[in-house]
C-alpha cells in the first residue's frame, strides 16, 4: 500500500498522480505498486511540488509496519529515536515570530 498526501501542490502534479493513483479525497492518493515505481513517482512529487508539501506513506518490514518520507516546508518533521521513526511538531508560528 503507498499513500501520498500533498498541500499547496500545483494542479498540474495533482493530475500526474491521479495518472498512476487513485485520489480518494482532495490532495490524498493511494495505490499499490514496487518499490521502483514509488521511487519514481516520489521523485515526479520532488519536481513538481514548487511551494507545497508532501507526505508519503508505503508498507515496509519494520517495527511500525510501514515508512515515510516527507518533502517541503511543515510542522511536522521526522524524527528518530531508538531506532522508530516519529514525527515532532514545530510549534505555531504566532504574530510576534513574524
Amino acid at each position: 500500500m503507498l499513500v501520498i498526501v500533498l498541500e499547496n501542490a500545483p494542479p498540474r502534479l495533482r493530475g500526474r498522480l491521479a495518472i498512476w493513483l487513485l485520489e480518494v479525497r482532495a490532495g490524498v492518493y493511494v495505490g499499490n505498486y514496487s518499490r521502483r515505481v514509488r521511487e519514481v513517482i516520489w521523485e515526479q512529487v520532488g519536481q513538481g511540488l514548487e511551494d507545497g508539501n508532501a507526505v508519503m506513506v508505503w508498507r515496509a518490514n519494520t517495527e511500525s509496519g510501514f515508512e515515510f518520507e516527507t518533502l517541503g516546508a511543515n510542522r511536522r518533521v521526522p524524527a528518530e529515536i531508538d531506532g522508530v521513526r516519529l514525527v515532532s511538531f514545530f510549534p505555531e508560528a504566532t504574530e510576534g515570530d513574524l
